[in-house]
């Protein structure tokens, strides 16, 4: 069990501990993955740059599961991390316990807001666009998003402060007017939709969670009522078929010919393209690049894959909706607090379930701030009421 990959020798002072998604080229990048295992990037990320010019040493490259789409990074090609028999987020348990002051990650399937709010820390998702995508390792490019883990909402805010930049590199970022509203200062929320069927959905546990935070929020004036989520709910399934579809095109480029792994079992070029990606690739990861595959046929393009596109807009016209009335939506952050090896092994495309809970977010590009087991999903470019609310929970929490 690794929570490390690679590690530098011990930092004082603000330190940044980099999940195995970002580029560096003093250190080697896997994605979780026997394909890349050792590869080394000729350049670094830019929120690497970023982070070094703003004073955080960098602790190392932290263990992620294969192409950070599972549910804890139990696909890891390096071995899961497991803590009193339960899967833990390397990165988030590594500013749990202290040993970082932040960590940096890559959110596709909302695993580094899983592993943050599970694991007793604050993750960032800002809004889509808004932190430069230049370095990582491509999973979905129309939803994935660059996040922040920390202990407190305000360690969180002031490294997204270092990273949320206007960046030529990156095709889809923002204007740096619009970059900079996502570390604004904390500003009041008065109201609050709770996703009602989508928080039924989880355990007993998770639903008491959501309940614990908004009495916390309506002990401090914030006025908290349930929503029809019908639509929302249906985001787990889009995204699914969007991400798939995304990812199947992405990790097409190892191939065992320019670089990563390669067989050693092969006499023809398709025998090499074959049996590398068969020996490298785990089964989740297999899985999705068929169902990708699948969705991007000729038969299934319009009634499915379209479909997808054309569900991503109603969502988006949902939230629309419902941030006319409300300045955030609740939800936990996954269907149960706790995971085992065992739970994810016997059923390994579990990750397509709690999309569920994540995917809102990812399809549309909102920001989100996830803490103690739930998440708050909020306007573009609207972190600062977000962060508001974040506070209200830790203070709570105190």
């Amino acid at each position: 069990m690794k929570y490390l990959l690679t590690e530098r020798k011990p930092v004082q002072g603000k330190s940044v501990v980099f999940d195995d998604m970002i580029l560096t080229k003093d250190l080697p990048t896997t994605a979780g993955s026997k394909m890349l295992d050792g590869y080394m990037s000729l350049f670094d990320a830019e929120v690497v740059t970023r982070l070094s010019s703003a004073g955080y040493e960098t602790v190392g490259k932290a263990n992620v599961g294969e192409m950070c789409i599972d549910v804890l990074g139990e696909t890891s090609a390096f071995d899961a991390c497991v803590e009193d028999g339960v899967l833990v987020g390397a990165s988030a348990e590594m500013v749990a316990r202290g040993d970082a002051t932040v960590a940096v990650g890559l959110d596709a399937n909302g695993t580094p807001r899983r592993a943050a709010a599970l694991g007793g820390c604050v993750c960032v998702k800002p809004t889509y666009g808004t932190v430069s995508r230049f370095g990582t390792v491509s999973i979905a490019c129309s939803g994935e998003t660059v996040t922040v883990t920390a202990k407190t909402v305000e360690d969180a805010r002031e490294a997204l402060a270092a990273i949320a930049h206007h960046d030529d590199k990156d095709g889809t970022s923002l204007t740096e007017e619009q970059c900079a509203l996502v570390s604004a200062a904390s500003q009041k929320a008065s109201r609050v939709a709770i996703a009602k069927s989508i928080t039924e959905g989880a355990d007993a546990e998770m639903q008491a969670k959501v309940a614990a935070v908004r009495a916390a929020l309506e002990a401090n004036g914030v006025t908290v009522e349930e929503i029809d989520d019908t639509l929302l709910a249906k985001a787990g399934t889009a995204w699914g078929i969007l991400m798939s579809a995304e990812l199947c095109n992405n990790v097409s480029r190892y191939d065992g010919v320019k670089y990563g792994y390669r067989t050693k079992n092969y006499k023809t070029i398709d025998e090499l393209y074959t049996n590398s990606r068969t020996e490298a690739f785990g089964k989740l990861l297999k899985t999705v690049i068929l169902y990708g595959s699948e969705t991007l046929s000729t038969e299934n393009y319009m009634k499915v894959y379209d479909k997808a596109l054309r569900m991503r807009r109603v969502i988006v016209d949902r939230f629309a909706e419902i941030f006319e009335s409300y300045d955030a939506v609740l939800l936990p952050v996954a269907s149960r607090h706790a995971f085992t090896p065992k739970e994810t092994a016997e059923k390994y495309t579990l990750a397509y379930d709690e999309q569920r809970y994540t995917a809102p977010a990812s399809i549309t590009g909102l920001p989100v701030v996830a803490l103690d087991g739930v998440q708050f999903v909020g306007k573009a470019f609207e972190e600062s009421r977000l962060y508001y609310l974040a506070e209200v929970v830790e203070k709570e929490a105190k």
